[in-house]
């Protein structure tokens, strides 16, 4: 009874504000947070027809998450007559979708989670199966799905211990909301018992699909004509950074070193190049199309998609998100690349990963930015002992793979009912 008085509240509350939802979509087109030409989609109008047959549903939330799906779709297409359909929510997952699904993966943005957007979205692609990644919860969206009788399954399941313990102020709502999908395959020991205390059934520890995915994909011409012009000197990249995190990192910059930054949000990257240059840096900027030269010490990889390209010119990388409360960026891609990796005490969204990358370092964790300059300068000195940690993290992340082949049994096993 509580769950359904709840059910009810959320709904006749997104209906109450659906015209600020409406008018925040179009502030954000304004800015570039949306894409105009396809601001209908988050409406649940669809701007691409449905294929033929079993079309599968994966739900991601933005370019991590999106990105690990990617083998998953793959697998799932060795079907002749299966579809896959992949929503997500920010402009720069929809540019890597646009770039990475293969042929009969098609992509659109997800709808805005009201009921009327939501009821137009699933008229229109009548999904055989939904697969929602890692921490993707929209009540109306799953609720109406489930509705029409679309087996659900939560995928690579993520909870934090503050999301879990905002869930659990609303037990009833938590209960009928987490208790629609059918399976729950979630990443450790420590989610699989937060999904259950919330009400999940039939979960599942499956681990993480992103220790499957394979190594960020680079142009290797790209690749030639960036170690040419580096020459022989080591790179220190600071990978995912967020606001506040860049100073830390200039600061700690070590002499004769070139420092390459990826902020997480690419347009950040003016902001960053004048941190460099009123500390008296040369510097240059990817979007600009520059190439680093000799004298350049700070290198700012303001683009998307080419985490690849850096991570292969690093001799360590420092992982952001994790000097400041944000809860740290996933350290995956660089341990499988044989980087080693350093982070911040902020790792909260990847503690189990951190936990086992570091152990088998047996270094990584800095408090302060004076340990982000001792650390980097002492793995940027000894290159051996940089490619000997490297190594140590990427046996690490190998052993923590299977999560693909649960996850395709799982799809497999929920598709032969809906078939039946």
């Amino acid at each position: 009874m509580a769950g359904a008085v709840s059910v009810a509240l959320y709904r006749g509350l997104t209906e109450l504000v659906s015209p600020a939802i409406h008018a925040l979509l179009n502030r954000r087109a304004r800015v570039g947070k949306e894409d105009p030409a396809r601001l209908a989609e988050r409406h649940g109008i669809a701007s691409a027809p449905r294929p033929e047959g079993i079309l599968i549903w994966i739900h991601a939330a933005s370019v991590g998450e999106s990105l690990a799906i990617l083998p998953l779709v793959s697998r799932l297409l060795e079907t002749p007559d299966c579809s896959v359909l992949v929503t997500t929510g920010t402009v720069t997952s929809a540019e890597l979708m646009r770039q990475r699904l293969p042929a009969r993966a098609h992509h659109q943005f997800v709808p805005v989670d009201l009921r009327v957007s939501v009821e137009r979205f699933l008229d229109h692609w009548r999904p055989h199966l939904a697969l929602f990644v890692e921490s993707e919860i929209w009540p109306n969206l799953l609720l109406a799905a489930q509705q029409r009788k679309v087996p659900l399954a939560l995928i690579n399941a993520r909870l934090t211990r503050r999301s879990f313990e905002m869930w659990k102020r609303a037990p009833g709502f938590a209960q009928r909301v987490f208790s629609v999908f059918d399976i729950c395959l979630a990443q450790d020991h420590s989610i699989a018992e937060r999904l259950r205390v919330l009400g999940a059934n039939d979960v599942r520890i499956a681990g993480n699909l992103k220790a499957d995915a394979p190594p960020l994909p680079v142009d290797e011409t790209v690749l030639a004509t960036f170690r040419q012009a580096i020459g022989a000197r080591p790179v220190f990249l600071a990978a995912s950074t967020h606001p506040g995190e860049e100073q830390i990192i200039l600061d700690a910059a070590v002499s004769g070193a070139l420092t390459i930054i990826v902020p997480r949000h690419p347009q950040r990257g003016s902001i960053i190049e004048a941190l460099a240059q009123a500390r008296g840096f040369i510097s240059m900027r990817r979007r600009n199309g520059a190439i680093p030269s000799a004298d350049t010490a700070v290198y700012i990889a303001d683009t998307m998609g080419e985490l690849g390209l850096f991570y292969r010119l690093a001799r360590l990388a420092f992982l952001g998100g994790s000097l400041v409360p944000h809860g740290g960026q996933n350290p995956l891609e660089a341990a499988r690349l044989g980087i080693p990796v350093i982070a911040g005490p902020q790792t909260r969204n990847f503690d189990d990963i951190y936990r086992v990358v570091f152990a088998a370092q047996g270094i990584g964790r800095i408090e302060s930015g004076d340990d982000l300059k001792q650390l980097a300068a002492k793995l940027l000195i000894d290159s051996a002992e940089a490619k000997r940690i490297g190594k140590l993290a990427q046996a690490a992340v190998e052993k923590m793979g299977g999560a693909l082949a649960a996850t395709l049994q799982t799809a497999e096993q929920l598709l032969a009912h809906a078939r039946a």
